[in-house]
């Protein structure tokens, strides 16, 4: 297979996941909420909130694209920004009731495709690609 294939086929997984992604929010009531997003809902320490900083960095994206979609949440009212009582001159990302319900849809949406695509795969192939996209990522950071 050639390196084309490869990131075609890569990109292609990519799109099948976020539509379906953005299919399963639309059905809970979320809308307004993309795929992009869910970096932000995944990846927010839910009980105190989360820098900037670490919320790119859990999330492997930068710290532009993570400002993007917390900008973005906030204006929609799932997050906003607050004083960081460890220190006054940084902020937390917090989720708002909106956020947290969100949140929780989010992860079940993509615990269900998770188990979906388990199902399809079988255990075996299912694992083996997990295997092979973490040491793709690892390989990128």
């Amino acid at each position: 297979m050639e390196g084309n294939d490869l990131a075609r086929l890569l990109l292609d997984a990519h799109r099948t996941v976020s539509a379906e992604l953005d299919l399963a929010l639309d059905d809970r009531g979320y809308a307004d909420v993309r795929p992009g997003h869910a970096v932000v809902f995944l990846h927010v320490d839910r009980r105190r909130g989360s820098r900037l900083t670490d919320l790119a960095e859990r999330a492997g994206v930068s710290k532009q694209a993570m400002m993007l979609a917390v900008d973005e949440l906030e204006v929609r009212g799932y997050v906003r920004r607050v004083v960081d009582p460890a220190d006054a001159r940084a902020k937390l990302v917090r989720l708002t009731t909106k956020g947290r319900s969100c949140a929780t849809e989010c992860r079940r949406a993509v615990g269900t495709m998770d188990t979906r695509t388990k199902r399809l795969l079988g255990v075996r192939r299912y694992e083996a690609m997990r295997e092979a996209l973490e040491i793709l990522a690892a390989e990128g950071s």
